[in-house]
């Protein structure tokens, strides 16, 4: 299981433990390991390693370095991915919901590994998701906002209906696009809810290119 620690990666194996089809050996994070966070999400280390004892699956934890390039990044992914393909593992379930470019990259890549992925809350509307995702028992705050997308006030608020009611129209209420990213303290499967502090609002600038080689920028905001 790719785990996030946000929404989508909870609800996805909320369906997996629910319908048994697969079991589910490890949880798989990426952490920066220069500052001891969730990739992207920017959660704490130790959040984390609270949210796998709650569910009482083993995790295991892909660092990098705070910058890494494609190449780098698949070769340590390939790296730690062979012991559990030894270890007779032959699926790999994501959160993903409509990202085809995504899924297409990650089909590609697990073929070449001999994997097969598994996204099982694939195509599913946004608010369809998130209705299911309250009305489960989940619980989950916003950890990370996209500032090119929403402005800092989003960030550290816990996601439920009066925050999806202040988007604007043009972000996804399941910030599938990167609009916001959230870390899940509250599931039916955890063994108890996951107590945390709010930190204050930090901001990263990230550089970056597009397809057609133009430099961009994106501020995001951290709790």
């Amino acid at each position: 299981m790719n785990w996030s620690g946000g929404k989508d990666s909870a609800l996805s194996l909320y369906h997996i433990l629910q319908k048994k089809e697969y079991d589910v050996q490890f949880l798989l994070t990426t952490v920066n390991d220069s500052f001891r966070r969730v990739s992207m999400h920017g959660v704490r280390e130790e959040l984390l390693d609270l949210q796998a004892l709650n569910i009482g699956i083993d995790l295991i934890k892909l660092r990098l370095p705070e910058t890494v390039s494609m190449e780098e990044y698949h070769e340590k992914m390939a790296e730690t991915m062979q012991p559990l393909i030894d270890s007779g593992v032959k699926y790999s379930i994501f959160g993903d919901i409509f990202l085809e470019d995504l899924r297409r990259h990650r089909e590609e890549r697990l073929s070449k590994a001999g994997l097969e992925g598994v996204f099982p809350i694939w195509k599913r509307p946004s608010m369809e998701l998130l209705e299911e995702f309250w009305d489960s028992g989940f619980k989950t705050i916003v950890v990370a906002v996209n500032g090119n997308e929403l402005d800092k006030s989003f960030c550290g608020r816990i996601l439920d209906r009066d925050f999806v009611k202040e988007l604007p129209a043009n972000v996804d209420p399941c910030g599938e696009n990167g609009e916001f990213h959230t870390f899940v303290f509250e599931t039916p499967y955890f063994k108890q809810a996951i107590d945390f502090e709010i930190g204050e609002t930090v901001d990263k600038t990230y550089h970056f290119k597009n397809a057609e080689g133009e430099e961009l920028t994106s501020t995001y905001f951290f709790h």
